[in-house]
């Protein structure tokens, strides 16, 4: 029998991220399908705030449209939370299997949605402590429930999943910078940007290309050492979790890579990985998850460089 609001997550994850659907196929079945319905239920929070869909076209919300679905999407989320009916709704029906079957703290999802708040409220970011912040609540949480997903529950290894989560999403703001401020929104910390800081259209504007470059460079490199710590979380997955984990890294690291090698030309078109460098990505994760999970399953894991971390 068909599994409704299963098949409505793989439809969700294959057209909203060929990356992470990519690497989601390495997971064990199991896995695989509560990231799937995982990834749902955040696509769909994100796409209700930016009025897009599936994580394209976005056009922006009236805030005051937007801050009533945010209301909508938190009243859906602590009902699900709660085990309260939201069967009408497939994302959160995907959400609320996924959080009973991995007891999911509340404060995760909920964190999640105050990020999105920051984009309704209109946030700017002064430092990059300031952006971090918002990387934390709208990726670092999501880092940290798909580590439940795969089993994890020491301390220790659910920040190292954040730290990927902020690795990520500072690698998607920077391949971003230019498509975000056309439509009015800008991450680059204001220090960074300097004459440029607060104003999108200056930041959109291809004579600042080079000041915009160097401040996505400065973003892509902050990036670095929170993949650096996210690799010492692999050791505590199964193989085929960490070598889907492995390869996401992978190939997100080569989006930012991507972004360097184009230059500041390259800005006004969205960084992508080919197949080939997928592949690539994917064959070199699987080598990285078999050391993760027997060498390095041995060896005392360094610990963790003094980075930004949530209190």
């Amino acid at each position: 029998m068909s599994d409704l609001v299963l098949d409505a997550s793989r439809i969700s994850i294959r057209q909203g991220s060929k990356s992470f659907a990519a690497a989601a196929r390495l997971f064990d079945p199991s896995v695989r399908e509560d990231a799937y319905m995982l990834y749902a239920w955040c696509r769909h929070c994100d796409d209700q705030i930016d009025g897009q869909v599936l994580g394209h076209g976005a056009v922006g919300l009236d805030p005051r449209l937007a801050a009533a679905k945010l209301a909508e999407l938190e009243d859906k989320t602590r009902r699900a939370l709660a085990g309260q009916g939201v069967e009408d709704d497939q994302a959160f029906a995907a959400f609320q299997r996924v959080a009973q079957r991995h007891t999911i703290p509340s404060r995760l999802p909920l964190e999640l949605l105050e990020g999105f708040r920051m984009d309704v409220e209109g946030r700017t970011y002064q430092t990059l402590d300031d952006l971090l912040l918002y990387a934390y609540r709208v990726a670092g949480v999501v880092g940290e429930m798909m580590a439940r997903v795969m089993g994890a529950t020491e301390t220790d290894v659910l920040r190292r999943a954040a730290d990927l989560g902020l690795a990520l999403q500072l690698t998607n703001i920077a391949r971003d910078v230019v498509e975000d401020a056309k439509g009015g929104r800008v991450y680059l910390p204001a220090e960074w940007l300097g004459p440029l800081a607060g104003a999108p259209e200056k930041v959109a504007d291809p004579a600042h290309r080079e000041a915009v470059f160097d401040a996505t460079a400065r973003l892509i490199a902050a990036a670095d050492p929170y993949y650096q710590s996210a690799r010492w979380g692999l050791p505590a997955l199964g193989f085929r979790s960490a070598w889907a984990v492995a390869a996401a890294s992978g190939v997100y690291r080569q989006i930012g890579r991507r972004v360097l090698q184009v230059g500041p030309a390259g800005l006004e078109r969205r960084a992508m990985t080919t197949r080939v460098d997928k592949v690539a990505k994917m064959l070199a994760g699987g080598a990285i998850a078999a050391r993760a999970v027997t060498v390095d399953r041995w060896r005392r894991a360094p610990a963790r460089p003094a980075l930004w971390a949530a209190q």
